[in-house]
């Protein structure tokens, strides 16, 4: 019996311990990944590096060569708000992805779309906009088109940019279209402009901005854009605490009225147009 209470007494002692070490263990693991964090990282190295790509208007260069946009807009404001420099990474878009994944920025503020493909490689955050696909054509080749039904023909030849989800939307709009691909937007619009594509698909509203800055070769068939998807950062899986910090900073800047207002500027003016021409 003697021997039964010193057995359950040293069970008891070594459970207790054991619950102690598991406890600091954790501990440890838990400091470790804070410290692992990409926002950890950032606020240490002193600069967030933010990958990008252009898209009019949520990036591009101006006269000077500086960069200007929505998105230029919103990834200046997170770093003044965290307090570091900003270091713009301009990368294609088709590689955009792999190159977070392998370390070359910190964040994809660029317009990405949050998909379900693209969520089983990278986290998203909350959105902090929603953009639209809209369609551009040239008025010789698709004269009479007004419906996107009308360019579901395999004569018709759609261009869009690589890896976009412009290309995925023509791809499921225009299944029976050819489809050119290319790595710029202006490229895909030049296509259509030099009429060797009836059509480009592109993010509202450069569709727009398009056909008012080319009356003579280009024309909107379609006035309101036709797919509707929320925009989100994009990080590196597991980092909870980096995914905590946008959410919230999303929610910030959206309740003081600050992305509402920028986007008005950038999509629904054209007061910007004298920076760039």
């Amino acid at each position: 019996m003697k021997k039964s209470k010193t057995l359950l007494a040293l069970l008891i002692v070594l459970s207790v311990i054991g619950g102690i070490a598991g406890h600091a263990l954790a501990g440890k693991l838990q400091q470790q990944l804070v410290q692992e964090s990409t926002v950890e990282q950032v606020i240490k190295r002193g600069n967030l590096r933010v990958g990008m790509s252009t898209f009019v208007p949520w990036a591009m260069k101006d006269k000077t060569g500086k960069l200007i946009g929505f998105e230029i807009d919103v990834a200046r404001q997170l770093a003044l708000d965290m307090g570091v420099k900003i270091e713009f990474v301009p990368t294609k878009w088709a590689g955009i992805v792999p190159a977070l994944l392998t370390g070359k920025f910190d964040v994809i503020i660029g317009g990405m779309s949050i998909r379900p493909d693209r969520n089983l490689k990278v986290n998203f955050t909350i959105p902090y906009d929603y953009a639209g696909q809209s369609i551009v054509a040239n008025k010789k080749m698709a004269a009479g088109f007004t419906r996107l039904a009308n360019f579901n023909r395999p004569n018709v030849i759609i261009a869009a940019r690589l890896g976009s989800t412009a290309a995925d939307a023509a791809k499921k709009f225009m299944p029976k279209a050819q489809k050119k691909l290319f790595d710029d937007e202006a490229q895909v619009i030049q296509e259509v402009i030099n009429g060797r594509a009836h059509a480009a698909v592109a993010s509202a509203p450069l569709p727009a901005f398009q056909a008012i800055r080319y009356p003579d070769q280009l024309f909107l068939p379609v006035k309101e854009t036709f797919t509707k998807e929320p925009i989100g950062f994009a990080l590196r899986k597991g980092d909870f605490d980096t995914l905590n910090y946008f959410n919230n900073w999303i929610r910030v800047v959206e309740a003081k009225g600050w992305l509402a207002e920028r986007k008005h500027y950038w999509f629904e003016t054209k007061d910007w147009e004298n920076l760039i021409k």
